[in-house]
């Protein structure tokens, strides 16, 4: 018999907002509500494969508390923690651009709600527990390939202090589950998994989206109100919102967006698909589908194949796709404020914002403190010597970190030539970063800081770890192979990022050439 677990899930947004009085769960419009009852499938066979230990500890949920095989039961969906009333989120989005009406929950069932141990609350959401009314054509499945990335770059981002959901655990479902990966006609049986994203909320811009397209500004109202009594407690008349009250949630809203792209743009982090469904209403990276980073610097590279001929989700141009997703949240508040001054005011503020702290992140990269006049150029001068040579930019930082700069450089030392990817670079190249690096060098001696001092400051931004694409997918393959220890051991050096680990040197390599062109490492599509 199971033994009972210390705590009850409760479900406040079922409470405070309107539900889909429709029990069955067939695809369907739903309209006038903010969500839907769901059941997951059950997974007989669900295996535990690994689990976020240092959220398990602040959750107070952990294998040895339910034991792994029913620890796997509860996170796979096949048994119900006391409580659990589970639900499927409706709400509509922005897609590349153009408006794709209703979209909602179609393979994520939230399973409800405890209070961590630092008092806030966390909302259990499973991904690939199977369909409800918003999966339209899928099967609200998740196979493991796209399983296992989720789980380790949510648990990495956090670790490298970015605003992000997190991920409790990875499961198996001893199923397989039909995926065509790059929608090209060639399908095949994938091995399916299951994993426990954590956030204190999971809305989203097209949360708000789907009622005013549709309206429905009672329910747009109500859940405005919802988020701010919830999530914003802060802000003035909170409990009782008036327009002052919605505009500046709305201004908060983007600047808590404005530092989670400046933190993207600070280690690389490409998205992949910068959907308004795809953006978090608290500022948090949400929903890791065909993500990638930056190997080689490159402002116009996608990961997403469905992005590939325009580009709309590149690096270099997440800062405004951001932008525009604000104002279609702005549209979509409108009706709660009724004049468009203060909203565009937030958008001007989020403009400057992102300029100043993308500046000031900059600086900190180049343990520079003080502000000069002719910052932006030198940092515009060292991303164009990027562009001359393939560069990496994760290890460029940890090395010029390194450096001593005592003395006039004569060449480019062998610890940045390191970070080429070509071995034999066009000379225009090293020239130029011979010469970035002298600048850079006359501009640090200003600082008047010790090496070790620039060094720690540095090292304290720039990471020497990241979920680069190829390691990810080596995890990967070994793990479809039923082999656990290149997935434990990514797990495990991820939580220090910042930090060099003895023996892991292996972790913060340059990619492989044989990766450059390799499904999963260089391109993926929206069904990893």
């Amino acid at each position: 018999m199971n033994s009972p677990v210390p705590f009850q899930l409760a479900n406040d947004l079922l409470r405070h907002l309107p539900g889909d009085p429709e029990l069955r769960n067939f695809r369907r419009q739903v309209g006038s509500a903010c969500w839907s009852k769901v059941e997951p499938l059950r997974f007989p066979d669900a295996k535990l494969l690994a689990w976020s230990q240092p959220l398990t500890q602040q959750l107070g949920l952990s294998p040895a508390l339910l034991g792994e095989e029913r620890f796997a039961r509860v996170f796979s969906g096949s048994e119900l923690l006391p409580g659990s009333e589970p639900y499927a989120l409706c709400y509509g989005g922005h897609q590349f651009g153009n408006w794709a009406g209703q979209l909602g929950d179609g393979r994520a069932i939230n399973l409800g709600e405890l209070h961590d141990i630092n008092g806030q609350h966390q909302i259990l959401q499973l991904k690939g527990a199977g369909p409800t009314p918003y999966s339209r054509t899928a099967d609200g499945l998740a196979v493991l390939r796209s399983s296992v990335r989720e789980y380790l770059c949510s648990e990495a981002m956090h670790h490298l202090g970015i605003p992000t959901t997190r991920a409790l655990s990875l499961v198996s479902t001893g199923t397989l589950v039909m995926r065509d990966m790059f929608y090209d006609g060639n399908p095949r049986a994938e091995p399916g998994a299951i994993v426990c994203r954590v956030a204190p909320s999971f809305l989203r811009f097209g949360s708000y989206e789907i009622f005013t397209a549709r309206k429905e500004l009672a329910q747009l109202k109500q859940l405005a109100d919802y988020t701010i009594a919830r999530d914003f407690p802060h802000l003035p008349d909170s409990m009782t919102p008036v327009a002052e009250t919605y505009s500046a949630w709305f201004d908060e809203v983007c600047q808590r967006t404005a530092g989670m792209i400046v933190h993207w743009m600070r280690v690389g982090f490409v998205h992949g698909v910068m959907n308004t469904d795809n953006m978090s209403i608290l500022g948090l990276t949400i929903d890791y589908g065909p993500y990638g980073w930056l190997e080689p610097y490159d402002p116009d590279w996608t990961p997403n194949t469905t992005d590939a001929e325009g580009r709309r989700y590149r690096f270099g141009q997440q800062p405004q796709v951001a932008l525009w997703n604000l104002v279609q949240l702005a549209n979509a508040l409108y009706p709660l404020i009724g004049d468009v001054k203060p909203l565009e005011a937030a958008l001007d503020r989020y403009r400057q914002s992102y300029q100043q702290q993308w500046l000031a992140m900059m600086r900190n990269k180049l343990g520079l403190v003080q502000a000069h006049a002719d910052d932006k150029q030198l940092i515009e001068a060292m991303l164009q010597c990027f562009t001359l040579v393939e560069t990496d930019m994760t290890l460029f930082f940890r090395g010029l970190g390194e450096l001593a700069l005592t003395t006039e450089f004569h060449a480019v030392p062998v610890s940045l030539q390191e970070c080429w990817y070509d071995a034999a670079p066009d000379p225009q190249a090293g020239q130029a970063l011979l010469a970035w690096l002298n600048r850079y060098q006359q501009r640090s001696l200003q600082e008047g800081r010790t090496q070790t001092e620039r060094q720690t400051a540095m090292h304290r931004v720039n990471p020497l770890y990241v979920l680069r694409n190829w390691l990810a997918q080596q995890a990967i393959d070994d793990v479809e192979q039923g082999q656990l220890e290149k997935l434990h051991e990514l797990d495990q050096v991820l939580q220090q990022p910042y930090t060099k680990q003895e023996g892991k040197d292996h972790l913060a390599q340059k990619r492989p050439e044989w990766a450059r062109q390799r499904a999963g490492c260089s391109m993926l599509s929206c069904s990893s």
